[in-house]
């Protein structure tokens, strides 16, 4: 009996990286891309497309315009039966790597060796397999340990995912009544979040917010 071809969905805001690893996936006779989508909420919308057909897994890149990989993979997780995880990052980071895996992805590939792990990364993910290149994971490790070391808070989750939703959208400069309207809620829940999410970062205003979004994987710099 033949065994169809794991169907995949890529998540990347930059056509030239999608086409990239589209030509890497599809070299392979157990993989083939049915979709592919700019951004998570694009994403989203697609997997609720019946014209797509099912999807086993997404690959998604971190760091995306109006909603981010991370942020589309918490979305996903809470589907019923949602496909399998990656995510796909320029950045050899551990919070990324944690958030990741929070969020429910099964493995963190960087683009840098996409050509050389993506497609072990499929499989293994499609095994019920967490997938971290080697390199990646000792690297991750040390880092991690020395923090400990150090005496330094090590990564977790501070915002929920509304206060991040919010802080990407003030990040990317929205005004609170632009990102109440994106959300659907009211300017004075916004203003409450914001409030928020100042005191829990322990910042004073919107540049220093920008840049924690951008550490954190919410904007691209």
């Amino acid at each position: 009996m033949t065994t169809q071809p794991t169907r995949v969905m890529l998540v990347d805001d930059h056509t030239l990286v999608r086409r990239g690893v589209r030509l890497i996936l599809e070299q392979e006779p157990d993989l083939e891309v049915v979709a592919e989508a700019g951004d998570g909420a694009e994403a989203l919308a697609l997997l609720r497309d019946p014209e797509v057909g099912p999807v086993d897994l997404v690959v998604l890149d971190i760091a995306m315009p109006r909603m981010t990989g991370l942020q589309a993979a918490r979305e996903i997780a809470r589907r019923q039966d949602p496909p399998r995880m990656l995510m796909l990052s320029m950045h050899d980071n551990e919070q990324y790597f944690f958030e990741s895996l929070k969020a429910g992805a099964s493995g963190y590939v960087l683009k840098s060796v996409a050509d050389e792990d993506l497609v072990a990364a499929c499989r293994a993910a499609m095994r019920g397999e967490a997938f971290v290149y080697p390199g990646a994971m000792s690297a991750l490790v040390r880092d991690y340990l020395d923090r400990i070391r150090r005496g330094e808070r090590v990564p977790g989750s501070v915002l929920t995912a509304r206060e991040d939703e919010v802080l990407k959208l003030i990040a990317e400069g929205s005004s609170s009544k632009e990102i109440a309207r994106a959300l659907t809620i009211s300017l004075k829940t916004v203003e409450r979040h914001r409030a928020n999410i100042l005191a829990k970062l322990g910042m004073r205003d919107r540049t220093q917010l920008t840049r924690y979004a951008i550490r954190a994987g919410l904007i691209e710099p």
